[in-house]
């Protein structure tokens, strides 16, 4: 090989390693969790969802169905 293709090695491997750095950089890593794709690239602009609390027991109004039932049969059974 001539010395002048042995000096451009180095300098090749560097551009080399820059334009894959510069390129993963800009890419973004994304996963996701939950249905959320965590982190998105554009998550300082993009819109925030909030879901007020619900109530803690989610089957409140079966649970009064069943009561109220159970509350029939005994006032029947009487």
């Amino acid at each position: 090989m001539s010395d002048s293709q042995k000096c451009n090695r180095p300098l090749r491997w560097m551009l080399v390693g820059l334009g894959l750095f510069s390129v993963l950089g800009v890419t973004g890593c994304q996963v996701d969790v939950g249905g959320q794709t965590l982190p998105s690239p554009y998550y300082m602009t993009d819109d925030v969802q909030y879901y007020s609390p619900g109530p803690e027991f989610k089957l409140e109004r079966e649970a009064a169905a069943l009561r109220q039932a159970r509350a029939e049969q005994n006032l029947q059974g009487r």
